[in-house]
This record gives C-alpha cells, sequence and structure tokens, in this order.
C-alpha cells in the first residue's frame, strides 16, 4: 500500500509539472510561461515523491532478501536434523530451490551496492556460500553413511558454521549493521574493523595506520606544531609501531628482515622527535609561518615513513613468495590420500600436524597482506582469504581422518576430495592476491588480463570494483534436478571431468601468473592451452563457443597439437637446465606430454554411431585433455622453480612481441544444443581455438565467475 500510494503522489507530480511547461500563447501570440514560484515547489514536490519511491522499493528488496535468508536459515536446520538418506535427499532438493532464490537477490543486491567495500563484503560472503553449499552434499552424506564416526559428524558440523557465518554476513551487507552473531565460530567471528568482516583479532592494518600518520605530518605545514598536533602525531606512531608487531612477531619472518624492520621504526621515531622539537621552538617563538628547518625536518619525515613501508611490503612478498616456492600443499594433500587409502589414522594424525603448520604459515602470509593492501576491497580479501584458510584447514583434517578410519568408503574418499578440491581453489586465490596487491603497490592499476583464460578464486573481493557472481541461481537448478534424479547420470559424469579441467585450469593460470617475464615460449604455450581447455569445460556447462560435439573435437585435436608445440619447447629449456633432482623430476612430467597428446589424439580418430557412443568419446576425450593439461600444470611449475634457482633466461628467443588481447563476450549456447552430434563443422568453427604459430594473435574466451555445479 505504501509503494502503491508514493507512485500515486509520484504520477500526480509528474502531471503538475507537465501542465505547467506546456506551451501556451497570450493575446498577443507570444508565449506564456509558468511562473517561476510554481515550477520550483512542483520540482521540489515531484523529486520528493520520486525519491519516496526508490526509499520503499529499497526496502521492499532488503525485506524479500531477508525472507529468503530466513527460508534457507530454517532449510539448514532441517537438514542437520535429518537420519536417513530419503529425508535427507527431500530436505536438500527444498534447500537447493530457496538457494536459487537467495542466489539471484544476492547477487543484484551486490550489482547495486554503491560502495566498493560492500560488494567486496557481498562477494566474499557469497563466495563463503559457493564453496560450503558443495562441502555440504558430501560432507553430510558421509555423516549419515558413518554416524559412529566422530571426524565425520565434526567436520559436517563445521560446514554447517560456514554456511551461517556467510548468511550472517549477508544480512550484515543488506542490512548495513553490525554482524547479528558473534558465536558462529571462534575462528570466525566478525567484527567491525577496517573492513567491516574482519577477524575476531583484528587491528588497523599498517597501510592505514601510515597513511594516517602521512597526513598529520603533511598537515603541519599548516597547522604548526603545536601542543594538541604533538599528541596526534606521537599516538599515531605509536599506533603505527604496534602495528608492525605483526610482522617482527612472525615466526616467517628472516632475520634481516626483522632487524631492517626495527631500524626503520627507530629511525622514523628519530626523525618525528626532530620535527616536534623544531615545531615545538617555533610554537613557543608564536610564529606561525614554516620555517626551512621544519620543511627539511617534515620531508625526511616522510622518507622514513616511506622507507618504513616498502620494508613492510618487500617483507610480506618474501614470505609469500617462500611459501609457494616450496609447493608443499600437493605433497601434503596426497600423503593423506594415500595414508586415507590405506586406512593409517595413525599416518594421518602424524600428515594432519605438518598440514596445520603449512596451514599456520600461509595464514600469517594473508594477514600481512592484510596489512600492506591499500584499498578497501583488497583488504576485505585478504581477511577473506585468511578467515578461509582457517576455517577449512579444520574441515580437511576432519575429512581426512573421516576417510581415514573408513578407507573402502566411496563417500569418504569422495568427501575428502571435495575438501581437497576446496583446499587447491583456495591457494589459487591467495595466489591471486599476492599479485593484485603487488601490482597495485607497484602502481600496475591497470593489468593485462587474459579473457581467454579462467581467473581462478574470483568471487568477488579481489578487484578493485567487485561484480556480482553470475550463474549461481542456474547451477542451483540444476543441483536441485540432480539431487531428484533428473539430470542424465552421463551428462553429470562429462559434467564433474570438465570441473575437474576448470580446477586444472585454474592451477595453470595460477603458476603462469608467477613469471616476471611472459615474453616467453613456455608460458604463452601454456596459457594458450589453459583457454582451449577452458573452452571445452565450458562446453560441458552448455556454454562457450562449442556447440556440437564435433566442435569439441576439433578443439582437442588444436590442443593435442599445442600439447607437442609445448613438448619440444619445453624440451630445448630442459637442455639448459643443470643436472640434478630438479632436472629429473622436470623430464620425467615432461615425457609423460607425448604419450597423452597421443592417446588423446588417438580417441579423437575412433568413430561413433549413436548416442551411447557419442558420449563416451566426448567422456575419453574430456578425461584425455584433463590428463594433458594435468601434465603441463607440473612441467610449467618445475620450470618456473628451474628458471628461479639457475636463473636461467627463459625468454623468447625470437624477440616478438606477443600481443595478447581480450575479446568482447560472447553469447553462451544452449544446454540443450551442447551434446548434439554433428556430422560435420559448424557454422560458427571460426571461433575454435587453432594450434598457432606464436606470432598470431590469439582470440579468446571471456572469463566468467560462477558457482560451480555441485556434482
Amino acid at each position: 500500500m505504501d509503494m502503491c500510494e508514493a507512485c500515486r503522489e509520484a504520477r500526480i507530480a509528474g502531471q503538475n509539472i507537465q501542465v505547467l511547461t506546456d506551451v501556451k500563447l497570450d493575446a498577443t501570440g507570444q508565449v506564456k510561461g509558468a511562473e517561476k514560484t510554481a515550477m520550483v515547489r512542483a520540482a521540489r514536490i515531484l523529486l520528493s515523491a520520486v525519491t519516496k519511491v526508490l526509499l520503499l522499493a529499497d526496502r521492499v528488496v532488503v525485506k524479500q532478501l531477508l525472507i529468503a535468508k530466513e527460508k534457507v536459515a530454517k532449510s539448514l536446520n532441517l537438514i542437520e536434523r535429518v537420519a536417513t538418506f530419503t529425508d535427507f535427499v527431500k530436505a536438500f532438493s527444498q534447500f537447493g530451490n530457496e538457494m536459487v532464490d537467495l542466489a539471484h537477490l544476492t547477487g543484484d543486491r551486490q550489482n547495486d551496492l554503491k560502495s566498493d567495500k560492500q560488494r567486496a563484503e557481498m562477494g566474499a560472503a557469497r563466495a563463503v556460500l559457493e564453496k560450503n553449499t558443495v562441502m555440504l552434499l558430501t560432507s553430510c552424506k558421509c555423516q549419515l553413511r558413518h554416524p559412529e564416526c566422530e571426524a565425520a559428524k565434526r567436520n559436517r558440523d563445521s560446514v554447517f558454521t560456514q554456511m551461517r557465518y556467510a548468511m550472517d554476513l549477508v544480512h550484515h551487507v543488506v542490512t548495513d549493521t553490525a554482524p547479528i552473531s558473534n558465536d558462529i565460530s571462534p575462528t570466525l567471528t566478525a567484527v567491525n574493523g577496517d573492513s567491516g568482516i574482519g577477524l575476531a583479532h583484528s587491528h588497523t592494518t599498517v597501510s592505514k595506520c601510515l597513511k594516517d600518520f602521512d597526513d598529520l605530518v603533511e598537515v603541519t605545514r599548516m597547522t604548526m606544531v603545536g601542543p594538541h598536533t604533538q599528541g596526534k602525531l606521537t599516538s599515531a606512531l605509536e599506533l603505527l609501531i604496534e602495528a608492525t608487531q605483526d610482522f617482527t612477531d612472525s615466526a616467517y619472518t628472516s632475520h634481516d628482515h626483522r632487524e631492517r624492520i626495527l631500524t626503520l621504526c627507530e629511525k622514523l621515531r628519530e626523525e618525528l622527535n626532530t620535527l616536534l622539537r623544531i615545531g615545538t621552538n617555533l610554537d613557543q617563538k608564536d610564529i606561525n609561518i614554516p620555517s626551512q628547518d621544519l620543511e627539511t625536518a617534515i620531508l625526511k619525515t616522510v622518507d622514513a615513513s616511506k622507507m618504513l613501508k616498502k620494508q613492510l611490503q618487500e617483507t610480506a612478498m618474501d614470505q609469500a613468495s617462500d611459501v609457494f616456492k616450496t609447493n608443499e600443499d600437493h605433497d601434503i594433500l596426497m600423503a593423506l590420500k594415500t595414508a586415507g587409502l590405506n586406512g593409517e589414522v595413525d599416518r594421518v594424525n602424524e600428515i594432519t600436524v605438518k598440514f596445520e603448520e603449512h596451514s599456520e604459515q600461509l595464514q600469517e602470509v594473508a594477514k600481512l597482506l592484510r596489512h600492506i593492501a591499500t584499498t578497501g576491497p583488497l583488504v576485505i580479501t585478504a581477511e577473506h582469504v585468511e578467515n578461509s584458510l582457517k576455517a577449512l584447514c579444520p574441515q580437511t583434517i576432519y575429512a581426512a581422518k573421516a576417510f581415514a578410519q573408513n578407507g573402502g568408503s566411496k563417500i569418504a574418499k569422495e568427501n575428502f576430495d571435495v575438501f581437497c578440491d576446496n583446499w587447491e581453489s583456495q591457494i589459487n586465490e591467495l595466489s591471486i592476491l599476492v599479485k593484485d596487491i603487488n601490482d597495485i603497490n607497484q602502481g600496475k592499476n591497470e593489468k593485462n588480463v587474459y579473457m581467454s583464460l579462467p581467473r581462478p578464486g574470483r568471487h568477488g573481493a579481489l578487484a578493485k570494483s567487485i561484480k556480482p557472481i553470475r550463474g549461481l541461481d542456474v547451477e542451483w537448478k540444476d543441483w536441485s534436478a540432480l539431487s531428484k534424479g533428473v539430470i542424465d547420470w552421463e551428462q553429470a559424469k562429462i559434467a564433474k571431468l570438465g570441473l575437474e579441467m576448470k580446477l586444472i585450469t585454474s592451477e595453470m593460470d595460477a603458476e603462469t601468473e608467477k613469471w616476471e617475464e611472459h615474453n616467453n615460449d613456455i608460458v604463452k604455450r601454456a596459457k594458450n592451452m589453459s583457454s582451449m581447455a577452458f573452452s571445452m569445460y565450458l562446453f560441458t556447462r552448455g556454454e562457450g563457443p562449442l556447440k556440437t560435439t564435433q566442435d569439441l573435437f576439433t578443439q582437442a585435436e588444436y590442443f593435442a597439437e599445442e600439447g607437442t608445440k609445448l613438448f619440444r619447447t619445453v624440451k630445448e629449456f630442459a637442455q639448459r637446465v643443470p643436472p640434478g633432482t630438479l632436472k629429473t623430476e622436470l623430464m620425467t612430467y615432461l615425457d609423460k606430454i607425448p604419450a597423452y597428446c597421443q592417446h588423446l589424439q588417438f580417441t579423437l580418430k575412433s568413430p561413433t554411431f549413436g548416442k551411447t557412443a557419442t558420449f563416451n568419446k566426448v567422456d575419453s576425450a574430456i578425461q584425455e585433455t584433463k590428463n594433458l593439461m594435468n601434465a603441463i600444470a607440473k612441467v610449467v611449475t618445475t620450470c618456473f622453480i628451474c628458471a628461479t634457482k639457475y636463473n636461467i633466461d627463459y625468454r623468447s628467443s625470437s624477440g616478438v612481441q606477443q600481443k595478447w588481447r581480450p575479446v568482447e563476450n560472447r553469447p553462451t549456447g544452449s544446454p540443450s544444443s551442447s551434446l548434439s552430434d554433428s556430422p560435420s563443422r559448424s557454422d560458427h568453427s571460426d571461433n575454435i581455438r587453432r594450434s598457432t604459430s606464436l606470432g598470431r594473435n590469439i582470440t579468446g574466451l571471456s572469463s566468467v565467475n560462477t558457482f560451480e555445479k555441485p556434482l
């Protein structure tokens, strides 16, 4: 009723404006204008009426979103109480339908938010929902299958905790208030900090302290250094030095970095004391104009602040570099999988201790990155990454223990695999965060984004302007249908393979981003193959330029060709690697590529007749492509380690400057046409990526941010 009344008032006000602005002629034939006072009054009434309509509309949207959130919360409570698989499928189906509405509303709301900070917060909440929704399915299944397993129960309960945390975060952003729940998790309590969703122990960041301190120092040129200003400067310095303790107290900060930070803090204190002394003398002499000595003291203080800032950034980046060089995650997860398969519970407990230590180091890196982040969205992203790592570590450990205690259980294995995939995805997010913060700190605001490549972990909250995550509502419809048994299981199998391949392309993207010099054949060919594989992943979703199975097979042929060319390129590079463990490892990975290429080409040449045979061929083609992509990712990683360790010049010998350019977004294809068997090349085959010479421009696919299909 309020909305109808407001719209009626706006319509009447508009009509009044129309009447007043009608052209009228007087008796002499001259145009008779409206009275100015009446026009102003009518315009104000119209503006007031429209404002009222907009405010009411916003209240309606907020109310709809909160109602949708409450429905999801009730469904979660229902899922948590189920005791049989039948009840679980029914409850989960209802949960999926309600998540469609919530996803649609949160996406629209994120897009409408004007504040970059709030968009980043909503993106963080949606990212938590994304990952934990996938884990919710497998963890609940595992707990239902093994109700006596305490690890499985804790694993499931931790997922519910994260889901509720995310919905609390949504409520906080939508209502623009403090989080309504502070007992979600001792590790994920949201408080008002720099970003509004900080950690429980969140403090002001070093970047903010430095900016506030520098601003106060600069202002002394106008305000001089009176008693009030002295107190502000002293307090700002103490707050800054306190913030640097996260760097000096870190167990992973090297001795040299720690000593430099302490020295620079002391130097900054000395320069400020000099500034305060000069300012006090001028104040006592009642001089209101800055002297040359004061100006010199200000410049020296600002320079000392810049040196400290640079050192803190270098310390954080060095820690990040160290943690990525070791590449421990893959080895630890593989060891856990092996021990779990063998049912070695004690061995799993032993490995999880190392896993926890590695997780703490990653969290420490994320915390330091938050300190040196200079934009609100990046601060929020760093907090989100640290929170996610802190929450995902015990979740993964519980999943590993449940797997080890039930080694023969396929459901327990599937659950553990899902948590491993999410951990690897989280590491990709961290690596991209490192690059984003480093680029901005170095003044590289305009980044070269390869639109043909997937951007792992960009759920929002990673860039200056955060876009809503597209596709959650569509994905949930598919999931809901899948839980009811509506979707063909052959399609589901292929979709799962596509998702696995997408994760590998995300890993590839993260690895290629580490190379300082992107103008080299290894990186360019790897990026080209990553883009090809990503287009095949989009095909499994009914999207992208590949519309028929023939398009898919043609793309796979080009992929195999490019794999052969990459093999030759890396072979030449390997000749410059000194003999040793690294070269042996590189050659081991490299020698697998020709075999994978041959297997893929053999699969593509096999004839098919009928729908079943076509599905099998598509399945095999995507599986072989995934295997080859996995081998390529390992080769690129090892090449980077070799080039860095042995200082090998890996730049392109041809000297050709490759220009990569994004292309406009293409419309996605309909799912119904994804697996249509076509005997000939389609009319849109020019959109298929081909194995080309490195001198040619390569067109690509637009990257998309989606919630992955849970299969």
